[in-house]
């Protein structure tokens, strides 16, 4: 065989592993969260749901994935299901506020204050996670979020010792799914590794404020 043959035959052959290491990773993480995925009928009460954020905008309006992010967790709330709602995300500027634009909508929907809590440094699903643990001191969560985001949000609890269920928030269909789907196989295969064995500190922490106590305490 012709050296330059070969050295694309090695090529092909390493490409094809890492493609196949890639989806075995993608598969260990769905199976491996599977059984943690109920309906809410079906959950075991915990200290809160973890309300992921995504797209807001500046009139106050969400995105279709936010509005049933919101519907599911009121959902698990007015079931019983947990006492408190974390609100996790973006709110890195003054100019563009995830947490406080979901927190509207929750008190709109008659969720006391004092049962809301914002986490304004849930810049991405492990810090939203970590900080969950360490700043909220959660003893137990349950994560909603969509379907193609809940198995990487519960490997991501599972690998930081947090207990957690998780809901999914699908209430229609998505206009951008595909490019979900796209993206999250690439990024379970990222966070298989971050918080499996790496387990960086997130870039904010903070001071402890439990969720046993009152979300009052997180207002801005």
């Amino acid at each position: 065989m012709k050296p330059r043959n070969k050295f694309f035959l090695v090529l092909a052959v390493a490409a094809a592993a890492a493609v196949l290491a890639c989806v075995l990773i993608n598969v260990y993480v769905s199976t491996s969260t599977a059984v943690q995925i109920k309906p809410v009928a079906a959950l075991t009460p915990a200290q809160g749901v973890l309300l992921l954020g995504a797209r807001v905008y500046p009139n106050g309006r969400v995105s279709p994935i936010v509005q049933d992010r919101i519907a599911t967790a009121l959902a698990v709330y007015r079931a019983g299901m947990a006492h408190k709602i974390l609100v996790s995300g973006d709110h890195g500027t003054r100019y563009y506020d995830e947490v406080n634009t979901i927190k509207k909508k929750l008190l709109e929907a008659g969720v006391p204050e004092e049962d809301i809590f914002l986490d304004h440094a849930g810049f991405n699903t492990y810090d939203s996670v970590y900080r969950a643990r360490d700043v909220f001191a959660a003893s137990s969560l349950v994560i909603v979020t969509q379907a193609f985001h809940l198995d990487r949000a519960l490997y991501t609890a599972n690998q930081l010792g947090v207990p957690a269920q998780g809901v999914a928030a699908d209430r229609r269909r998505y206009r951008d799914a595909r490019w979900y789907a796209v993206r999250e196989f690439a990024a379970n295969v990222v966070m298989f590794f971050k918080a499996a064995i790496f387990k960086p500190r997130p870039k904010f922490l903070g001071p402890v404020i439990p969720l046993a106590g009152s979300g009052l305490a997180t207002r801005d």
